[in-house]
């Protein structure tokens, strides 16, 4: 990797962990910005790289720093929210494998490729919540339950982080890819 790559890895990794203080609380899993600097990792890094950035944000998470949105440490896998964690490595992949698949992306395309991204978010973390839940805290839970609390609450919040991302990514790819 180049010094350059290290370092934009390294601040979209610091962008997430910022995310994740930028937050309403909510039980089971709380509202934050993690996912808006996710889908630019993948726009702007591309998907090795935006799918890199959020594994180094979770190692560090895991390592003990309080970078998640409710602290750290390696018992956070027990947490309900860590699907969406794990799910943001994949979004950020699928947004950037997406979009590098048109040669001159427009706004449209970037948010067919922020939901695509999204999809995988929901995915993996809908299913982590539900098992979580369900297995790990033994709270009785239906996956219809598991998908309101942990899917359909959030779409209008992530609907307007992927409008301002795809806005935000457009105006600084540019700048970003040279």
């Amino acid at each position: 990797m180049k010094a350059r790559e290290i370092v934009l890895v390294g601040t979209f990794a610091a962008l997430s962990a910022v995310g994740a203080f930028i937050r309403i609380p909510f039980f089971p899993v709380s509202f934050t910005l993690q996912l808006f600097f996710v889908f630019m990792a993948g726009i702007m890094l591309g998907p090795n790289l935006g799918a890199l950035s959020q594994l180094v944000y979770i190692l560090i998470g895991l390592l003990g720093f309080p970078v998640f949105a409710s602290g750290g440490g390696p018992g956070y896998v027990l947490m309900p929210s860590f699907g969406y964690l794990v799910g943001f490595v994949a979004c950020a992949y699928v947004t950037g494998l997406v979009f590098n698949l048109k040669k001159a992306p427009d706004y449209l395309w970037m948010v067919l490729s922020m939901i695509l991204g999204l999809a995988a978010v929901y995915l993996i973390g809908v299913t982590g919540l539900y098992l979580n839940l369900k297995y790990v805290i033994g709270k009785p839970l239906t996956l219809v339950k598991a998908i309101v609390v942990g899917m359909l609450i959030f779409l209008p919040g992530d609907i307007v982080k992927i409008s301002v991302a795809a806005y935000l990514s457009k105006q600084l790819i540019p700048r970003i890819r040279q």
